[in-house]
C-alpha cells in the first residue's frame, strides 16, 4: 500500500498505490500500518514529493569553488521567508487551535521524526525559560525518543503503530502539531490518526502542498519550498521553513495566552541574579520607572514579575495586582483593565 505520491519497487518491478483513504493509507496493511512501514518488508518507498525533486539552480554545486557553493545555498534560502509569508493564513488558524487548547487546560503536542522533530523539541524546550510557562503546556514527541534526537536511529518514522503509541496519552482537548517535510512521514500519520481518536485537534506542516497526510489534519501548512539545493536534503530550506513556522506559532501562542506585555517577557520569573536584573530591565521598559523603583516592586512581589508591573502600573500593592491578575487569567491586560485602567500602554507605544 502506498500513498498516490508513492510507489514501492521490489525486485525491480514498480508497483502501483491503489484504493487510498483520505489518510494515504488503503487495504492491504494491517492494525496501525502506514505507508513504509515495512517490518521486514523489501520494498524500497520511492517518494515523489517536491522536497525530493532536483534543484535545476545547483547542477554543478560539486564543481565550483565553497564560495559560489554558499552563494547557491544562500541564493535558495532566501525563497524562505516568502513561502511561509504564503501560507501565514493557515499558521493563524493553528495559533487559535493551540489557544484554545490550553485556554481549556489541555496541551499542545509536536511529533515529528529527524529533522522535524529535533526543531519541534527545541522550540518546546525554549517556551518555558522564554515565557515562565509549565513545560507540560508545550510537549515534544519523537519518533524513536531521546536517542533519536542525537543519533538518528533508522526506519522509526516509518512506523505508524508508533506514532499511535506515542499519541495515545494524548488528552481530549488538546492540540496536535504533527511536522513532516514531505508531508507523509507514517509516524507523523500515526500520531494524528490518535489525536483525532481522543478528539484533539489536528495540525499537519509540511513542505508539500498536496501532503498526503492532509486529510487526516484540521488545518494543514503546506509551505512550497521547493526542491532543496542538495535534491532530498530536507534539514535545509524545508527544515528552515518549520524552525520559522515553529518559532512563529509558539511566540504568536505565548502573546495570546498574555505572557508578555507589548513586547516585553513579563512570564519570566526572577529565580537568581542575571534573572532578577533582566526583570528589572522589563520593568524599567514597561512603566518608564527608575531601576530602584522596579527593583523594590520585583521583591515585593516575590520575583513574580506580572503582579510587580500591574502593582507599577496600576499603583497598588503586590497582593491587589495579584487577584487582578487572576481575575484576568494571568494577561497584565486585563488585570489593568479589572483595576480601572483600560487601554494602558507601555511607554512609547502610540496609541492607535
Amino acid at each position: 500500500m502506498r500513498t498516490e505520491q508513492e510507489s514501492a519497487v521490489q525486485g525491480g518491478t514498480e508497483q502501483n498505490p491503489q484504493d487510498r483513504g483520505p489518510d494515504g493509507r488503503g487495504p492491504g496493511s494491517g492494525p496501525g500500518r502506514g505507508a513504509g512501514s515495512g517490518s521486514g518488508s523489501t520494498d524500497a518507498v520511492i517518494v515523489r514529493a517536491p522536497t525530493e525533486a532536483r534543484n535545476s539552480g545547483t547542477y554543478d554545486i560539486d564543481m565550483i569553488p565553497a564560495l559560489d557553493i554558499l552563494r547557491q545555498i544562500n541564493a535558495e534560502d532566501t525563497t524562505v521567508a516568502a513561502a511561509v509569508g504564503a501560507v501565514l493564513p493557515e499558521l493563524a488558524r493553528a495559533v487559535e487551535l493551540g489557544v484554545a487548547a490550553l485556554e481549556k487546560g489541555a496541551a499542545i503536542h509536536y511529533f515529528g521524526a529527524g529533522t522535524s522533530g529535533r526543531i519541534a523539541a527545541q522550540d518546546a524546550a525554549e517556551l518555558p525559560p522564554t515565557y515562565g510557562v509549565p513545560a507540560e503546556w508545550v510537549v515534544a514527541h519523537h519518533a524513536g525518543g531521546g536517542e533519536a534526537l542525537v543519533r538518528a536511529v533508522e526506519g522509526i518514522e516509518d512506523d505508524w503503530e508508533s506514532g499511535r503509541i506515542d499519541a495515545s496519552g494524548v488528552a481530549p482537548g488538546s492540540l496536535v502539531v504533527g511536522l513532516a517535510a514531505s508531508g507523509r512521514t507514517p509516524y507523523v500519520g500515526g500520531a494524528l490518526e490518535a489525536a483525532r481518536k481522543r478528539s484533539a485537534a489536528t495540525v499537519l506542516i509540511s513542505a508539500n502542498p498536496d501532503a498526503p497526510l492532509a486529510g487526516g489534519a484540521d488545518v494543514h501548512v503546506g509551505v512550497s519550498t521547493g526542491a532543496e539545493v542538495i535534491a532530498g536534503s530536507t534539514r535545509m530550506k524545508a527544515g528552515t521553513a518549520q524552525k520559522l513556522l515553529l518559532n512563529a506559532f509558539s511566540t504568536a501562542v505565548m502573546v495570546r495566552m498574555g505572557r508578555t506585555y507589548s513586547n516585553l517577557m513579563v512570564g519570566v520569573d526572577a529565580t537568581n541574579g542575571k534573572l532578577r536584573g533582566r526583570v528589572v530591565t522589563i520593568l524599567v521598559e514597561a512603566t518608564g520607572l527608575d531601576e530602584q523603583t522596579c527593583a523594590e516592586a520585583l521583591t515585593g512581589a516575590e520575583g513574580d514579575t506580572r503582579t510587580a508591573l500591574v502593582s507599577l502600573l496600576a499603583e497598588v500593592d503586590a497582593a491587589t495586582a495579584a487577584r487582578a491578575l487572576e481575575k484576568g487569567r494571568g494577561r497584565v491586560r486585563a488585570a489593568l483593565t479589572e483595576l480601572g485602567l483600560p487601554g494602558q500602554q507601555a511607554p512609547g507605544i502610540q496609541a492607535c
